[in-house]
């Protein structure tokens, strides 16, 4: 079977213009991850550091995070905060209360 002229390596062609939108969409995918991921754990910390603080223990620290305490009532308070930091430039906090 004959193909059409003018037809030959249209699909390699297609390939190579696709390629870049593929690594660009899982790159996004993967910095997203990445995000979530620093967002959780800087969650976590802050309801270590929330909870130690409202037993009056000292707090654990939250490598290159900025705390923050404040009371609410009966609650005491604790925002952890992340500047943008490569490869993500993104900034971050996360706060969380615990009964004192």
């Amino acid at each position: 079977m004959r193909s059409r002229s003018g037809d030959e390596g249209s699909v390699t062609a297609e390939f190579a213009a696709v390629i870049p939108a593929v690594m660009l969409v899982l790159a996004g995918s993967l910095v997203c991850l990445q995000l979530g991921s620093q967002q959780l754990r800087l969650q976590d910390a802050a309801a270590v550091t929330a909870r130690a603080l409202a037993r009056g223990d000292a707090a654990p620290t939250y490598e290159g995070a900025a705390r923050s305490t404040s009371t609410q009532g009966d609650l005491l308070c604790a925002r952890l905060s992340l500047a943008a930091q490569p490869p993500l430039f993104v900034p971050l906090s996360a706060q969380s209360c615990a009964l004192a």
